[in-house]
């Protein structure tokens, strides 16, 4: 065990756990540790804002399926992961946040930038560890990767500013990833008997299969039983557009045609996936869920079975050796099965009257501004086969999940259920990190691009990472517009943005390419510039707002039609 610093026993650690780039704000409380960065091969990447650097690991986390670091100054700079890091969680996503803090003599002393950090992460972390000695820097930061990569989700690493320094002995060596297996061979015997019954069996594919890597084996059960597949909301990643049994995703402002087909199952199989409640949630007045169905849920994280849905079965596996155990066992029982030929048209037939009427949704030709259906059809249309596109939250991001087809899983990376708004940039500046021969778009409405995306292409460009931005710019919160149209009467409260920059304009400003489309014709030519540049770029969309071509109300669930009993509030009434 060779004599180092704490600080190298850190680095050594991170060298060991693969971890070739870190993002972060340069800070004096790692300062001795951000030192040995070059020698060892770890890029630092300095970012506009913490939250985008905890986005960015995150990035980085999903398209390499490995545990990846962000670090930031103590007090301050640490408290601004938290939101990036909740992200992370819900999207069980290995992200290690290491948060130096105060130096440990001087803990509750109220001292300058002083803050308990490990209580603001609590909620939102698989794993949290103060290191309490020097002498265990590397055991503890092997700790903090282990549980990411085991439990799938995000670790605090905290380290008091003075245990960076001194002296140890350590043996620097990688973790191990844990095989779970396909879970109980009993639950598997019950699932295959419910499925060898089934009149029509549904798949849904969660974020578990594109993160199991699962695809084949899910698609060869689809084949075998002729289950249509729907995508789980957000991860439209997960499984093939272009396969015959795929259907699209469901939830918000999705695909009908995946709602429509969900709804006539009699057996749902749902792998990867908690059937979150905002996933499931009734859209385009149709009440999908099919409550009468059997369910088996099969999930790698204990915790997600049953959290949601009632399941007939349950089973804790790996989704990849799940499927792949049940497709030998279905086989066993009945090695010859033919394709139900009217289930496949049946599929055939949804898909084609959802593709009508969504192209006759994007059908306008409006220009100056676009129509932002007819724009997302146009830019959604020029995406290159391999490339990966990050979604914030918001109307215009919500509206795509029905234009966004993808082959290959680790490409659709969205803001998922935590919801929060600047999700986008930082994490597409990962994703390019992660696979730079990969176009990768980050798409955001002009209210998200300006929390965070507008600071971060001063990143992009002094680092050189060529991420397209395209920013729907409607000079609105569509999202919460549509609220105040439905519920408030056209009564207008912080939802509009009227004096928005030239975010193009901007653009060239910070050295990146800038391109201003508002006219369906210019959007595939601007998407291809845009990629064939290799600079990074923000495309500047101008696109029609308001009542007539917002999407439904965003959290239909979470309001109700106002009532004023107070004389001078009595004319709100709904």
């Amino acid at each position: 065990m060779p004599k180092m610093t704490p600080s190298e026993a850190l680095v050594e650690t991170l060298v060991a756990e693969q971890v070739d780039t870190v993002f972060g704000i340069v800070g004096s409380a790692y300062m001795d540790a951000l030192d040995l960065f070059p020698a060892a091969g770890i890029r630092f990447v300095p970012v506009a804002h913490e939250q985008a650097a905890a986005h960015a690991a995150d990035g980085l986390a999903r398209i390499t399926g490995r545990p990846q670091a962000c670090i930031a100054q103590n007090g301050p700079g640490a408290a601004n992961f938290v939101s990036a890091v909740t992200a992370a969680y819900w999207a069980h996503s290995p992200v290690v946040a290491i948060t130096p803090e105060t130096g440990s003599i001087g803990i509750g002393t109220g001292g300058f930038q002083e803050l308990d950090q490990m209580p603001m992460f609590q909620r939102q972390t698989v794993y949290q560890v103060r290191v309490n000695q020097p002498q265990r820097m590397a055991e503890l930061t092997r700790r903090a990767f282990y549980m990411a990569k085991n439990f799938n989700g995000p670790t605090q690493l905290n380290i008091p500013r003075d245990f960076f320094y001194g002296e140890c002995n350590d043996e620097i060596y990688p973790t191990p990833l844990i095989r779970r297996g396909p879970g109980s061979m009993q639950d598997v015997e019950e699932a295959v008997q419910l499925l060898g019954q089934a009149r029509y069996p549904v798949i849904i594919a969660g974020g578990g299969v594109s993160q199991a890597d699962a695809v084949a084996p899910v698609e060869a059960l689809a084949e075998y039983l002729t289950a249509p597949v729907v995508n789980s909301y957000l991860h439209n990643d997960s499984f093939p557009a272009s396969q015959p049994l795929a259907c699209g995703p469901i939830g918000y402002c999705g695909a009908k045609a995946a709602m429509r087909i969900l709804a006539k199952a009699d057996v749902v199989l749902a792998l990867g996936t908690r059937l979150g409640p905002f996933g499931t949630l009734p859209q385009y007045d149709i009440d999908y869920w099919p409550h009468q169905a059997r369910l088996i849920q099969c999930d790698v994280n204990i915790a997600a079975l049953g959290l949601a849905k009632r399941a007939d079965v349950y089973s804790c596996g790996d989704v990849k050796e799940f499927a792949a155990l049940l497709l030998e066992r279905l086989k066993a029982l009945e090695p010859k099965r033919a394709a139900d030929t009217d289930r496949l048209a049946d599929v055939a037939r949804e898909k084609e009257t959802w593709q009508a009427e969504l192209d006759a949704w994007s059908a306008s030709d409006q220009a100056r501004p676009m129509h932002p259906r007819r724009f997302h059809q146009e830019w959604t249309r020029a995406l290159p086969k391999g490339a990966i596109v990050t979604t914030d939250i918001g109307n215009n991001a919500s509206m795509i999940n029905a234009y966004l087809r993808f082959e290959g899983v680790r490409q659709h990376i969205s803001a998922l259920s935590w919801g929060n708004c600047g999700f986008a940039y930082g994490a597409a500046l990962g994703c390019k990190v992660a696979r730079p021969e990969a176009p990768v778009i980050a798409f955001q409405g002009d209210g998200a691009f300006g929390i965070s995306g507008l600071a971060e292409v001063m990143t992009a460009v002094r680092e050189n990472i060529p991420v397209v931005a395209i920013v729907a710019t409607n000079y609105e919160w569509g999202a919460e517009k549509k609220n105040q149209i439905d519920y408030y009467g056209n009564r207008f409260v912080g939802a509009n943005l009227p004096d928005n920059p030239d975010f193009a304009r901007i653009a060239e400003d910070m050295g990146a390419l800038g391109i201003t489309v508002d006219h369906p014709d210019q959007v595939g030519d601007a998407m291809r510039e845009a990629i064939a540049s290799g600079r990074p770029c923000v495309i500047n969309a101008i696109l029609e707002g308001g009542e007539r071509v917002l999407a439904e109300p965003f959290r239909r669930d979470a309001l109700k039609m106002p009532v004023r009993y107070l004389d001078k509030y009595k004319h709100l009434n709904a």
